[in-house]
């Protein structure tokens, strides 16, 4: 299987780099450059970006990608309450835990590289286009993040260096069997017990990296309650009172553990105030979720268009290339152009949520600051349209896409050689 690049040989995500005009969120991140571990200038945050965008893309067109098909094959498996994910897999983690990748936006403080989520996010698609799977391992770094953001200073200090150095990861538990999108209904229970320690009881159920170090709970801490305002969040590791009770059996993505966990009696700190769980915290989780997702979706897309093309150019019918015959190369083009409409609308909306995210911290730390506040709710009014808009189309456009070679296919089949240039205009700010 061939090696590439799969930054540098992408003209379209490279456009999006050079276009992204971030100066403003780096310099709102990094304190005007004082933080211990900030880069000089923007200048210098450019460089590194590329460089860690550039170690991303070795890797998925390297090793992530040759291991993608075996790691599918075996898939998960759960032996004495372990939770064993395929030793391809442990291999890829390893080897982004080894290039600092494993703590991507958190603040250097913690041995982070408090990169803006538009990186982010084209880190994730880049690896998607190799692996989904993996993507769904990688792409939740947001449960770093919302402990940075929530989470007490001791949450802070024992937990974020180790998702920075590759020992934690994370997930978020929310589903229940009875509470799937409908999660005012959540009834898993938390209370104190004599000492003080929250106690989780009850299952969730289809947990994406279930068995993760990190899992951050929704529970009902009011006892009584019914809706949303009886709901708090809840930080848990693994141990003897959490059982793994089933690995779900997927039509795909079958290197991701996707768990049912049953909580009996197991300790857990809260995060943040009570009440606030599903109000606040989960509703900055499941957009940082919608933006991975939609990042997925383009990584996906990006691999079926271009096992498409290869196809396409090397199957003679008719004495032509299929890629020559016309109503062919209609398919080809369209899925070209849904593509680059996908990844424009989920760099956009990327861009919306760094600006909204950088001067929301800034008007914590500066509370006397109109313009910090003024400038967030401005740009949060834009975040909130375009980060569920660009879930619904970035998800739906590669099932709609007319093209004959399928994800996984693609995803063993990329190729670096289909002719695509796009270059579409991005936000003019």
């Amino acid at each position: 299987m061939a090696t590439s690049n799969f930054f540098s040989d992408n003209a379209d995500l490279r456009f999006h780099f050079e276009s992204l005009n971030l100066e403003e969120v780096v310099r709102l991140r990094e304190n005007d450059y004082r933080e211990e571990g900030s880069p000089k200038d923007f200048a210098a945050s450019q460089t590194v970006f590329r460089e860690k965008l550039e170690t991303v893309g070795a890797l998925a067109g390297g090793p992530i990608l040759k291991r993608s098909e075996e790691a599918d094959r075996v898939g998960v498996t759960i032996q004495n309450n372990e939770v064993r994910t395929p030793a391809a897999t442990a291999w890829n983690l390893k080897d982004l835990s080894d290039a600092g990748l494993t703590a991507i936006t958190i603040p250097h403080k913690y041995g982070g590289l408090n990169f803006p989520v538009s990186i982010y996010c084209m880190m994730q698609e880049i690896v998607s286009r190799a692996d989904a799977s993996l993507h769904n391992l990688f792409g939740l770094q947001s449960i770093a993040e919302t402990i940075n953001l929530f989470g007490s200073e001791e949450q802070k200090a024992a937990n974020l260096p180790k998702f920075a150095s590759g020992e934690y990861d994370g997930a978020m538990a929310l589903t229940e069997p009875n509470a799937g999108s409908d999660l005012q209904s959540v009834q898993v229970s938390a209370k104190q017990d004599e000492n003080g320690v929250w106690r989780l009881n009850g299952v969730k159920h289809f947990i994406t990296n279930g068995a993760a170090q990190v899992l951050l709970v929704l529970a009902r801490s009011e006892e009584g309650s019914k809706d949303g305002r009886g709901l708090s969040m809840f930080l848990a590791h693994p141990c003897p009172e959490i059982k793994y009770a089933r690995v779900e059996h997927k039509l795909g993505i079958h290197a991701s553990p996707t768990v049912e966990l049953h909580f009996e009696n197991a300790p857990a700190e809260l995060v943040g105030e009570r009440r606030l769980g599903l109000i606040r915290y989960v509703m900055t989780l499941m957009n940082g979720a919608r933006l991975a997702i939609s990042a997925q979706a383009v990584g996906l897309m990006e691999a079926t268009r271009q096992a498409g093309w290869l196809y396409c150019d090397n199957r003679t019918q008719f004495g032509k290339a299929l890629s020559e015959l016309r109503p062919v190369r209609e398919m080809l083009t369209r899925i070209d152009a849904l593509t680059a409409a996908s990844r424009t609308l989920l760099y956009e909306t990327a861009y919306w949520v760094d600006v909204r995210d950088a001067w929301d911290k800034y008007a914590i730390a500066n509370p006397d600051c109109a313009e910090a506040r003024t400038n967030s709710k401005a740009a949060a009014r834009i975040a909130d349209v375009l980060t569920p808009l660009t879930k619904a189309f970035n998800t739906e456009s590669p099932t709609s896409a007319p093209t004959t070679a399928s994800s996984a296919t693609a995803a063993r089949a990329t190729c670096s050689n289909a002719p695509f240039n796009v270059t579409t205009a991005t936000h003019a700010s």
